[in-house]
């Protein structure tokens, strides 16, 4: 789930920071810059791990910060596909993808959650996939977008200027929880 990633940065620590000491100043800049960020194909930063090597630090003209090429590891969270993971559900939609729920489920117009049909030999229970509940589901995908800035192009043109554009998510896990065992932990404890 937890990763050490290897990266290589050139850092610009301003004039201001030069009394501190070079590391720190350099752990501060790249926190500032990756932690809670994802990167592309790697996953979501979460803060600097160490400094494996610092290049020389150059000061260019008409600039008077120093540059420095940092070698340096980063915590990244990045699960592997099939591995398990629990998190909170955020929301049900009817567009969930009710192929990786358990069998048989249907949405519920009323309540708005998704609800697995659960057969016992009492008879049918309804389990609720409530918001807010913790839910243990399997790795099954992953999907990273690239969400850089991009300049205007013709199609773009021709919009109208009060549409905005559609904000996508930069990574997204796609979880299942057919198999027994997934699904609410309400569903597995004993109360």
């Amino acid at each position: 789930m937890f990763v050490l990633v290897e990266m290589v940065d050139t850092v610009r620590i301003p004039p201001w920071q030069f009394e501190r000491k070079l590391n720190d100043s350099i752990a501060e800049e790249l926190n500032k810059k990756l932690a809670n960020k994802v990167v592309y194909n790697v996953g979501l930063c979460i803060c600097l791990f160490d400094i494996t090597k610092l290049e020389d630090a150059y000061v260019f003209p008409g600039d008077g910060a120093s540059h420095t090429k940092v070698h340096f590891r980063c915590v990244v969270f990045h699960p592997f596909l099939d591995e398990i993971l629990i998190g909170k559900i955020k929301g049900c939609s009817p567009e969930g993808v009710h192929e990786s729920l358990q069998q048989p489920a249907k949405f519920d117009e009323a309540e708005q959650v998704w609800v697995w049909e659960y057969e016992t030999e009492e008879g049918a229970h309804d389990l609720y996939m409530d918001t807010g509940e913790e839910i243990r589901f399997r790795v099954v995908d992953e999907s990273f977008v690239d969400t850089s800035p991009t300049g205007p192009s013709s199609a773009d043109a021709t919009t109208s200027s009060e549409e905005l554009p559609k904000k996508e998510a930069p990574y997204t896990l796609v979880g299942s929880i057919s198999e027994p065992g997934l699904g609410l932990l309400s569903w597995w404890t004993s109360n």
